[in-house]
């Protein structure tokens, strides 16, 4: 039996990446489609990091989160639309599976550092409006890099036994993969065998990171508002108040399409509903942290403008 299984798992040297099947002309739409949101996603993202490395004014610990976790957001989309674009010219699809898992690990540690970096931004936040007066004495140059550091390389770390676990599962053909990138929900349906405690673990780690750093962040947003209604301002009031709501914004459309995947990735969604959901998480919400985050603030407009030395246009509410 043993025996058996070592074989099954070693037939398999690459996969199938079926990705979005449809006629060459939509595959070239779908091509430039993608191409025009990964390169404004590069575009939005790299302005906001300029911005932060280039301007003194944005040199605090909140624009220090932000341009890390831009930066992050680059890092993030690079690690599936590449290929994905590939894809879209390609007649094979395949991926070896080394490059496979390599996707699965890096993306998803990726996100993972996502998940962390929008706690470390709401602790920030609670920080600087609840406890103003402290802000500085707590918010030290220690205290930010630590906590960058923290956010960079957590993901990694915890990210490396559900990968091991889900890497040393029995895969046997077909190694056809329904879907545009690695996700480890239709690898473990590709396993010879239905490994039941791999799931558990996996859904157990999904489940417990996501719903703490989900509760931390709404915690966190939940003092500040009590502490904003009981400002005296008008326009202290608006301006915290519409920080919280960007930043909850892009916590609700990331965490609530994660938590719909990978909580129980035995549910069976169906396939087109688990593409279009990882679409929203791997491509819509780095396309639009931007936007939600930046370009909406007149701090960063105006250190945009300063480093770039153009009029930045807004959509107005």
């Amino acid at each position: 039996m043993n025996m058996s299984s070592r074989e099954t798992t070693h037939s398999v040297t690459h996969f199938i990446l079926l990705g979005f099947s449809s006629s060459p002309e939509m595959q070239f739409l779908y091509f430039g489609l993608f191409s025009a949101a990964y390169i404004l996603t590069l575009m939005g993202n790299t302005a906001i990091v300029c911005a932060v490395r280039w301007d003194q004014r944005l040199h605090t610990p909140m624009y220090i989160f932000l341009g890390n976790f831009s930066f992050l957001e680059i890092c993030y989309v690079t690690t599936t639309i590449p290929n994905m674009l590939a894809n879209f010219l390609s007649s094979s699809k395949s991926i070896s599976f080394v490059s496979c898992f390599a996707q699965f690990y890096f993306f998803f540690s990726f996100g993972c550092d996502e998940g962390f970096y929008l706690c470390i931004m709401a602790f920030d936040r609670y920080l600087a409006i609840c406890c103003p007066l402290h802000y500085p004495r707590i918010m030290t140059k220690e205290l930010y890099t630590g906590l960058v550091i923290f956010g960079w390389s957590c993901g990694f770390i915890l990210f490396l036994t559900p990968v091991v676990l889900v890497s040393r599962l029995p895969f046997c053909n077909p190694n056809i993969i329904d879907h545009f990138m690695c996700d480890p929900v239709p690898l473990m349906m590709l396993s010879c065998s239905e490994d039941t405690t791999t799931q558990l673990i996996y859904s157990a780690f999904n489940a417990v990171f996501m719903t703490g750093t989900f509760l931390f962040i709404l915690c966190s947003y939940a003092l500040v508002i009590l502490a904003v209604l009981r400002m005296p301002s008008a326009a202290s009031k608006r301006k915290a108040f519409s920080t919280c709501a960007s930043h909850l914004a892009v916590v609700i459309l990331f965490f609530g399409s994660v938590m719909v995947m990978y909580v129980s990735p035995g549910s069976g969604h169906p396939v087109k509903v688990q593409k279009i959901v990882t679409l929203f998480y791997s491509v819509i919400t780095p396309l639009c942290n931007p936007l939600i985050y930046s370009l909406r603030n007149n701090e960063m407009k105006a250190a945009l403008k300063k480093v770039f030395g153009a009029e930045i246009s807004v959509l107005k509410t």
